[in-house]
């Protein structure tokens, strides 16, 4: 393993564990209810922490293939959420979503970051850095 797939490695173990934290800091500190969306968004998550940690202390870049498919499915519900908070049209389609609206915004920052942004952000370092390794690997 080269050590640039090593960093990459530790950097989409990085994102899934800050994204884990953060998750658990607004549900389990500030009481934030997750909506059905955000549960979708945890079971793609929260493996990722342990999987990528493992992978890194067995230096195993071969682990990005799992990391990519669970970061585009968590990335896509997580984009999905976003359309349904941020745009109108979208809206009406959240009907499905449990006790707590999938449309609700707890955080708002700067008018556009959001819950399922902060997770999009993640998803999409993790995807990132998972096809990087994914390439070195063809090319070794």
């Amino acid at each position: 393993m080269t050590k640039h797939q090593e960093n990459a490695l530790l950097l989409m173990w990085a994102a899934a564990l800050v994204a884990t934290a953060g998750s658990l800091y607004f549900s389990e500190v500030r009481d934030y209810l997750p909506c059905e969306l955000c549960w979708y968004q945890r079971i793609l998550m929260y493996p990722l922490v342990i999987v990528l940690g493992v992978a890194y202390i067995q230096k195993n870049p071969r682990i990005a293939l799992t990391a990519l498919i669970m970061s585009v499915a968590g990335g896509g519900i997580s984009l999905y959420h976003y359309g349904i908070q941020k745009v109108a049209f979208l809206q009406d389609s959240a009907s499905f979503c449990g006790q707590v609206p999938c449309t609700g915004q707890y955080i708002n920052w700067f008018g556009f970051i959001t819950i399922p942004f902060l997770a999009f952000i993640a998803f999409s370092i993790i995807a990132g850095a998972s096809i990087y390794v994914l390439k070195t690997l063809k090319e070794d």
